[in-house]
């Protein structure tokens, strides 16, 4: 997670900040659209992640005895795979109400989050928590993280598209 919110954060930073809130086609998000979804993605998964935690720490989440189960590999290659586009479901569209700078705010916080929600749950067995993706299947948590990951790197993608479409072009 660590290393592909470095990889958003040198995208964001391929676009002038002062292109940031710029559509480079009508159809297409800003920078920070695209930021702000990230945010509501991992605000989405987050409150569906908790109550299955809580659930199973109480039913005694036992320490991890098995080996992690990385995400399938058609998973990983259909976040890969930008040759489609696919509509985000109406919860995790952008607002379009914040402007870049708070858009990375927002992201920020989300991962913190996030990532504040997994580190507690260090040495558990994590394959045991499993949420459906509505497209993807059942996915345990050391999946969610892994797609966390790809579907930011997804968008690391789109922005790093538009940062060559909005940089001005000489005559």
């Amino acid at each position: 997670m660590d290393s592909s919110r470095a990889r958003l954060r040198a995208a964001v930073d391929s676009v002038p900040a002062a292109l940031r809130a710029t559509r480079h086609a009508p159809d297409c998000w800003s920078v920070a659209e695209v930021l702000e979804h990230l945010a509501r993605v991992e605000r989405r998964y987050i409150a569906m992640l908790t109550p299955l935690i809580a659930e199973a720490r109480v039913a005694g989440l036992a320490a991890e005895a098995g080996s992690r189960t990385p995400l399938p590999p058609e998973v990983d290659a259909s976040l890969a795979d930008r040759s489609g586009r696919r509509p985000a479901p109406e919860p995790v569209l952008p607002t379009g109400t914040l402007d870049a700078a708070d858009a990375w705010v927002e992201a920020e916080r989300a991962r913190a989050d996030f990532r504040a929600m997994v580190s507690v749950l260090d040495g558990l067995a994590l394959g045991r928590i499993v949420l459906e993706h509505h497209r993807f299947g059942a996915l345990n948590l050391y999946q969610w993280v892994e797609f966390i990951a790809g579907h930011e790197q997804r968008h690391v993608q789109q922005i790093l598209e538009a940062a060559g479409r909005l940089q001005p072009r000489d005559p």
